[in-house]
């Protein structure tokens, strides 16, 4: 741990997925997996529904064991991946006895930072969240959106080098999905943290990527890999542009091919 809060400077660690699959006794989920990011990059993960995303993004959480292949992080293949990168699910799972920042500390108290120095460290990232007004609250006086940047700030405070996040914001509005999708956009910028997005939201995926990884319906291949190519620092406004439309475009096409070439239909792909 550095004691620089979030520092612009810290640059996050490299993951590579080499030959991942995965089997459930005769159903094949993933087969054959190559991914990477480098050092501060954010990356996304995309596909239809039951193609395989969640699989790929719990075995490098270190919750499922691979059936063959090996995730790589930091160029070693951890003994143990639990506890080597930070995770944030697609729901809160703020705890509701504790105030939030209380919920917000939670990783540095698990780390043997006292309470009344984890609360120091979080208050100024408690502002920078938009969430210094409500430090004291409970999680159910909150919205959504509010929920989901507490959530986010307790992933992050902790200064991971990885961050895995599980469709942050597949369960609200589209106002406030948007806005967060900008404002995660603007945060990340600052913590350079290496991030793996699984999303099914093609417009999401540009905003805030890198490069996106398109997978094929199961068993869950990579199809195709596009590099994003945007000037950043990126914003909303950018969704209306030609360049923005056109990597939008060529997205939507290749999740059609995969599907095609899989040879079944996986339902409508979201361009939210």
């Amino acid at each position: 741990m550095t004691g620089v809060p979030l520092a612009a400077t810290e640059r996050g660690t490299s993951l590579e997925l080499e030959g991942l699959s995965k089997h459930f006794g005769e159903l094949v989920a993933v087969q054959r997996v190559d991914l990477r990011a480098a050092p501060g990059e954010f990356v996304s993960l995309i596909g239809p529904s039951g193609c395989g995303k969640s699989t790929v993004f719990n075995i490098v959480a270190g919750l499922e064991r691979p059936t063959s292949g090996q995730v790589v992080i930091g160029g070693v293949v951890p003994a143990d991946r639990l506890g080597a990168s930070a995770y944030m699910p697609q729901h809160d799972a703020l705890l509701p006895w504790r105030k939030i920042v209380d919920n917000v500390i939670l990783p540095l108290e698990l780390h043997g930072v006292s309470r009344k120095a984890a609360r120091r460290r979080a208050g100024p990232l408690l502002e920078r969240f938009g969430l210094g007004g409500f430090s004291s609250a409970w999680p159910w006086q909150l919205s959504g959106g509010m929920r989901q940047r507490a959530a986010l700030l307790r992933t992050l405070i902790d200064e991971p080098p990885l961050i895995l996040l599980d469709e942050p914001f597949g369960a609200l509005d589209g106002i406030t999905r948007a806005d967060l999708q900008q404002w995660l956009s603007d945060v990340w910028s600052q913590f350079g943290s290496t991030v793996l997005l699984v999303t099914h939201d093609i417009t999401e995926s540009v905003l805030l990527s890198d490069r996106v990884y398109v997978m094929t319906p199961r068993p869950g291949r990579i199809a195709t890999v596009i590099d994003v190519g945007l000037p950043r620092p990126r914003t909303l406004a950018m969704r209306e542009e030609d360049a923005f439309i056109a990597v939008e475009r060529r997205l939507r096409h290749e999740l059609q091919q995969a599907m095609a070439t899989a040879g079944e239909f996986a339902g409508p792909v979201e361009t939210r």
